[in-house]
């Protein structure tokens, strides 16, 4: 028998002599030969299922085979449907970003974590701002406060080459 095989084996390639036979609806239609059983399956226009090869007898079902692969198929596809993959989105600071663009970068933040997102802050320097990088390291801290209540510090602010970057989590829901 191919019991190896993932495809289950259907009609003529069943090689048990008697069969434990399911009908369609799961009830139990007792050992018969496997003669019988396809002739079952042939009178109602089904198919014969072996769907447990290591038990004595073999155990068949009577289904409808090309139904129910497109069933398996469709509640396949509607899982990976539901499953949502987070991204982490960017959001570029500067030391010397200014109070209305802060707010709105930060409302981008603070959506980007409510949907549920990571949300990576990189404050960028450039020329003598190098020298100030204690300013940088305050505005990632604000930032860090402002959003202690959509987010959770998932990686701590550090330097990397010429910019600060910090990543934040969403933080998970409480169910009410």
């Amino acid at each position: 028998m191919r019991s190896s095989s993932k495809k289950p084996i259907i009609n003529e390639h069943i090689e048990a002599e008697q069969v434990r036979l399911v009908g369609v609806e799961g009830e139990q239609l007792g050992i018969v030969s496997i003669a019988e059983a396809r002739e079952a399956a042939a009178a109602i226009k089904h198919d014969l299922v072996l769907i447990a090869p290591d038990a004595d007898p073999v155990v068949c079902k009577l289904m409808d085979y090309g139904k129910h692969i497109f069933e398996l198929k469709k509640q396949k596809a509607a899982s990976k449907k539901k499953q949502r993959r987070t991204q982490v989105k960017e959001i570029k600071f500067r030391p010397g970003t200014e109070v209305g663009d802060y707010q709105v970068k930060l409302r981008n933040l603070t959506r980007f974590l409510e949907d549920g997102d990571k949300a990576k802050v990189s404050l960028r320097f450039r020329g003598r701002e190098m020298a100030h990088q204690h300013l940088g390291m305050e505005l990632v801290n604000r930032i860090r406060k402002d959003l202690e209540e959509f987010g959770t510090v998932e990686q701590e602010p550090k330097m990397e080459g010429r910019q600060i970057v910090m990543v934040l989590a969403p933080v998970k829901k409480r169910p009410q």
